[in-house]
């Protein structure tokens, strides 16, 4: 680093200090992408995150689906007790892995939901940005995986752009959306699995419970599961 070596008043000399130990911490490879093309976006996300952080908070193990680079997961993890993050794309799961910081650690693990529930048992999860690119055809087996890694008491929250918002969403932002929910039918798919559903909107970095037809994103929290179907017997 070139420049001074220190600030002029010294509650700030850590940020000097922070970069001669541990370097500068670093955007992942989905959140530089966004800081370089959309920055109001990367606070949108971290929003969602802090949201997630706060519903979970003292959680003993939560599990995150679909986590892409994982910039937002600190958050998370710095209120619960254990989180496990999943990815499909080998990608991005060798971009979170190689920039995880020993203070904010966490396990991360390639996995895809539509093959099989991952490992293990965990009183929360939550997907983010995830459901939108699942088929309908696939939704339930979809959540299904992940409720059937949930304990009896576990808590489920998905969030995803709403289905009226992408009439004004960039062609980017829409790449993959093949499934985008109203609050209606969001309200429904976890309806399926839960017999609580707790609905909210949310417009830019603002999570209200406002009308649904004019939010630009859905968060819905499912809680008290049902009981699951037994599996079809092989034939």
């Amino acid at each position: 680093m070139k420049g001074p070596r220190s600030t002029r008043e010294p509650q700030y000399q850590r940020s000097i200090d922070l970069v001669s130990q541990k370097g500068l911490t670093t955007f992942g490879l989905m959140t530089n992408q966004a800081w370089q093309d959309d920055p109001r976006h990367v606070v949108f996300t971290l929003a969602r995150y802090k949201f997630v952080a706060k519903m979970l908070s003292g959680r003993s193990s939560v599990l995150e689906v679909g986590c892409a680079d994982a910039f937002g997961t600190r958050l998370v993890r710095q209120e619960v007790k254990r989180l496990t993050a999943t990815d499909f794309d080998p990608v991005f799961v060798a971009d979170v892995l190689q920039r995880m910081d020993d203070r904010w650690s966490f396990e991360c693990h390639q996995h895809d939901l539509l093959a099989g529930p991952f490992p293990g048992s965990f009183d929360a999860a939550y997907a983010l940005d995830v459901i939108e690119h699942i088929t309908p055809a696939n939704e339930n087996l979809f959540v299904g995986n992940i409720v059937k890694a949930l304990t009896p008491e576990g808590v489920l929250i998905l969030g995803s752009p709403s289905l009226e918002s992408q009439a004004h969403a960039s062609p980017p932002s829409k790449a993959g959306h093949v499934n985008c929910k109203t609050g209606a039918t969001l309200r429904a798919l976890l309806d399926s699995f839960f017999h609580n559903v707790f609905m909210f909107s949310m417009n830019d970095e603002v999570v209200h419970t406002g009308f649904f037809p004019m939010a630009h994103y859905l968060i819905g929290i499912g809680c008290t599961m049902r009981k699951l179907s037994p599996e079809p017997e092989a034939l």
